[in-house]
């Protein structure tokens, strides 16, 4: 198989029709062979249904229903768990991302030997107080954070070879960093295309202001995870080496002046620097409490299910 499209999707009954229409038209006309997997993320109006219809009349649509409203990062692992196509295409439901990028996408994976190719909205139809520029600080942030070069980490028009998604473990909201991830797994060959961005057609976004916020949280996160995520007894070991000699040089220098130039002065307990050495030797020994605990969930990590299926179609 040529491509999967996996497609995640909440609330959106009324793009689905005419979004197949336009995949199966583009893969028609430059004959390959695919799957549409749909993945609907815990709907509460008909998008099921039309899924469901457009099983009936094309062989090529596959579908995943959760039990509930899991996130976008738990539908596309399910998606990237039951994809076959050779290069894996990934794309929101609401009509803004444009099926007609896939035969370039496709081509870039394929002839230029891209692991991963992400899609630019250089011109957006979003609101620039609401989205343009928090967006653009978001990006901002995540290319110094992460290394990866990317103007739009939060496109949802991706392109991947397939072992890139068999490699990767996307969970929580990290949806928004899958390029950090890949990059993480060992797959450096990354690329950004330049995509045709359209104004939403039906209903309303489903993300507000906090997807910024969460973003930036996990931004934090991916970063703590791709330097210490392995080793994080290197953070707070050297943390708490830091904390411990900070007090051990207060405790000394108060044993010394205590014993050797001021022995009638006010007692230790009395001084400020006692509770300077106190404090940062207690931080010390959580900061090494933390990273020996660290090393043992590492250790003892199992595969928690992240997500109940309902219901698969064709798969």
């Amino acid at each position: 198989m040529n491509i999967s499209v996996v497609i995640p999707l909440l609330n959106e009954q009324e793009s689905l029709q005419e979004l197949h229409d336009w995949i199966a038209k583009v893969m028609q006309s430059n004959h390959f062979s695919y799957e549409i997997i749909f993945i609907d993320d815990g709907s509460t109006d008909q998008s099921w249904n039309t899924i469901l219809k457009l099983s009936e009349k094309d062989a090529n649509v596959k579908g995943i229903r959760f039990l509930k409203n899991f996130g976008k990062s738990q539908a596309l692992h399910a998606g990237f768990e039951k994809a076959q196509g050779e290069v894996v295409i990934t794309m929101d439901a609401d009509l803004q991302d444009n099926p007609d990028e896939i035969p370039e996408l496709y081509s870039m994976i394929v002839n230029d030997h891209y692991d991963l190719v992400s899609g630019w909205k250089k011109k957006r139809y979003d609101s620039v107080i609401a989205k343009n520029l928090p967006s653009k600080l978001f990006n901002w942030a995540a290319r110094k954070t992460s290394g990866v070069k990317l103007n739009d980490f939060n496109c949802g028009l991706k392109a991947y070879n397939l072992k890139v998604v068999k490699n990767i473990d996307v969970n929580g909201e990290m949806h928004r960093y899958i390029p950090v991830l890949a990059k993480n797994a060992g797959f450096q060959n990354i690329g950004e295309k330049v995509v045709k961005h359209q104004a939403r057609k039906y209903g309303h976004t489903k993300f507000g202001m906090e997807r910024f916020i969460n973003g930036f949280l996990d931004l934090i996160t991916i970063w703590f995870i791709s330097r210490f995520g392995r080793r994080p007894m290197h953070l707070f070991g050297a943390l708490g080496v830091l904390m411990f000699i900070i007090g051990f040089a207060f405790a000394l220098y108060l044993g010394i002046d205590k014993l050797f130039f001021n022995p009638l002065g006010r007692l230790i307990t009395e001084r400020p620097q006692f509770y300077i050495a106190l404090s940062t030797m207690i931080i010390g020994s959580q900061f090494f409490v933390a990273g020996f605990l660290g090393e043992l969930i590492l250790r003892s990590k199992s595969n928690k299910k992240r997500y109940l299926i309902q219901t698969q179609l064709n798969l």
